[in-house]
């Protein structure tokens, strides 16, 4: 695993309902992926870029009444994370790489924020607590995953928790199926948030997903 310290790193600054965060994000590509992001992309690092997707699902978080013990997988750079610990949330970020885990601990630090991070892989969780929250941005893209994370919300979720999944509009074709599968466990509300930037408006699907009683 490549080391901070050998990485050209920039700061992203973000603000969320009147906090201001900076993020660090690694400046060239080529330093953390020398592959083709063609023949390579289950390799590719998507994580290395803020997306418009963590920004809504940070955005809808921070209306949240802390303190919320919050689970976020497949967390990336970890702007839900963040912004959910500096409006007062217990937050483990998690991810299946540790690289990533590294870019939210120096944030976390730049922003004086406490946030746990661990590796997690989805098919075999090692997770000692159950959560208020377990959250994720983009992290349906895969049908072969739809099983293990579907078990992971209702061993690790909290009776009266929330999984909270938000996804581009364009991902419909990937997540319709999930949420189907989903629907024999979950009671499951759906909403749309648009995010202006610059001249286009991006459509971001907010899922909500809470267990049915009988479970």
């Amino acid at each position: 695993m490549q080391e901070l310290e050998k990485l050209t790193l920039e700061k992203e600054e973000i603000n969320v309902r009147g906090k201001i965060l900076k993020i660090f994000l690694p400046a060239k590509l080529e330093e953390i992926f020398q592959g083709d992001p063609f023949l390579d992309v289950e390799k590719f690092p998507f994580w290395s870029k803020v997306w418009e997707a963590s920004l809504i699902l940070a955005d809808y978080l921070a209306t949240i009444e802390p303190p919320k013990k919050i689970l976020e997988l497949g967390a990336g750079l970890g702007v839900p994370s963040l912004v959910s610990a500096s409006f007062g949330h217990d937050v483990l970020a998690t991810d299946y790489e540790e690289l990533p885990l590294k870019f939210i601990e120096l944030s976390a630090k730049e922003n004086n924020l406490k946030i746990k991070t661990q590796l997690l892989d989805w098919r075999n969780p090692k997770l000692s607590e159950k959560f208020d929250l377990i959250i994720g941005s983009e992290i349906i893209f895969r049908k072969s995953l739809f099983e293990p994370l579907i078990e992971l919300f209702k061993n690790y979720l909290k009776k009266e928790g929330e999984v909270v999944l938000s996804h581009p509009s364009e991902r419909k074709r990937v997540l319709i199926p999930f949420l189907y599968m989903a629907q024999e466990k979950f009671e499951i509300l759906t909403s749309i948030r648009k995010l202006r930037e610059e001249e286009r408006v991006i459509e971001i699907i907010l899922n909500r997903l809470k267990l049915k009683k009988s479970e």
